[in-house]
């Protein structure tokens, strides 16, 4: 069961989200990029993992062939949770944030759909069994800041059957439209991606009550700044939310200890992989904090967090960025129907990537670390 390689596919997918996009500070969206990391034992098994994630792979490749990866080699592909460990140890003064614990991400995720494969049971089994086999999903829009365009989408996603929308609009009108196009039945949440000081997101909350947001995500910058955070939850009356940024089970306790949240937003592809998710959804579970999935992503890391979700004890949403492929590695596996997703049931993830759309797709050459 050793590891014998790790092979990087780096893919850009061409996608439409109904409109013209606005940037979203450092990150721009002319395809939708996806890191697929291919990991190969001695016996011949082959499990897929993906690090995060649009334009910061490049920098993950990076730190993934570099040094995660020859890491790995030769070690035991069943030893997951000691692997997790005394990688994020080997590799702690790189950074316990951003490309080396994305690579990390990846590995653990192809960890775990090997040892799926290898039971021969999908990997929501491994996790203590799935409760459901569809999830309700939120269409997750991204930043249009037209109003109108706002208002537009959200209708064509309630006209496709989702129940509950997430924009990422940081003017007041977007929002404030959003909510007349589709009425008080459906759930509007609001993720602004770090905007806002302390005092300014006390304001900003205030101003966005008249849309009833099931959550306010991510309001304060810097993202650790968990004291602050806590004090525009304790001064306003919308639920917050955060996570996606978070380093680890560590900043997650601190969000908790400081009542920072109500709903804890970690990461597959950006937080350490499956192996850290389950720590931090048995330390929400302690702590009474609800537990919603960041899934920005459509590869492995989206089907990890469909089995995740599936696997939790409380029904949840997962999060699908509306994005429309005309074609893709997984082809429509991970597509929303009437606002719900299938949870796959084959062995491992469940959903094999189409290697002939990987090579069209693909950006520069692919890597192989033995």
């Amino acid at each position: 069961m050793k590891i014998a390689s790790i092979r990087t596919h780096y893919v850009r997918v061409p996608f439409d989200m109904g409109a013209p996009l606005k940037d979203m500070g450092g990150i721009k969206f002319p395809t939708m990029d996806h890191l697929l990391i291919e990991l190969r034992t001695e016996d011949g098994l082959v499990g897929w993992g993906e690090g995060f994630g649009h334009n910061a792979i490049p920098a993950t490749k990076a730190a993934l062939e570099c040094f995660v990866a020859p890491w790995f080699i030769g070690k035991d592909a069943g030893a997951i949770n000691a692997l997790h460990r005394e990688a994020a140890q080997a590799f702690h003064i790189l950074g316990r944030n951003g490309p080396v614990v994305y690579a990390l991400s990846g590995v653990d995720i192809a960890l775990w759909d090997i040892a799926a494969k290898r039971a021969g049971v999908p990997l929501h089994r491994l996790l203590g069994g799935a409760r459901r086999d569809h999830l309700a999903a939120y269409a997750s829009l991204l930043r249009y800041g037209d109003p109108q365009t706002v208002a537009r989408i959200c209708k064509k996603c309630v006209e496709e059957g989702y129940r509950a929308i997430k924009l990422h609009e940081i003017d007041v009108a977007a929002v404030l439209a959003a909510r007349e196009a589709v009425g008080p039945e459906i759930a509007i949440a609001n993720d602004v991606n770090c905007p806002w000081s302390v005092a300014e997101a006390i304001e900003q909350e205030r101003a966005l009550r008249p849309a009833a947001l099931a959550w306010l995500e991510e309001p304060v910058f810097p993202p650790e700044d968990h004291k602050g955070l806590a004090h525009v939850r304790a001064r306003g009356s919308t639920r917050i939310a955060a996570g996606e940024n978070a380093a680890g089970l560590h900043d997650f306790r601190d969000m908790f200890e400081r009542g920072a949240i109500d709903i804890a937003q970690p990461s597959v592809t950006k937080i350490g992989g499956v192996t850290e998710m389950l720590k931090i959804i048995a330390l929400a579970e302690a702590h009474s904090v609800e537990l919603l999935p960041h899934c920005a992503y459509f590869g492995p890391g989206n089907l990890a967090s469909i089995h995740i979700a599936a696997s939790l004890a409380k029904d949840t949403m997962l999060e699908r960025l509306y994005a429309a492929f005309a074609e893709s590695p997984y082809g429509k596996s991970m597509d929303a129907h009437e606002g719900r997703i299938a949870v796959p049931q084959g062995p491992g993830l469940g959903i094999e990537p189409d290697m002939a759309l990987v090579e069209k797709f693909r950006w520069g050459d692919p890597a192989d670390i033995t």
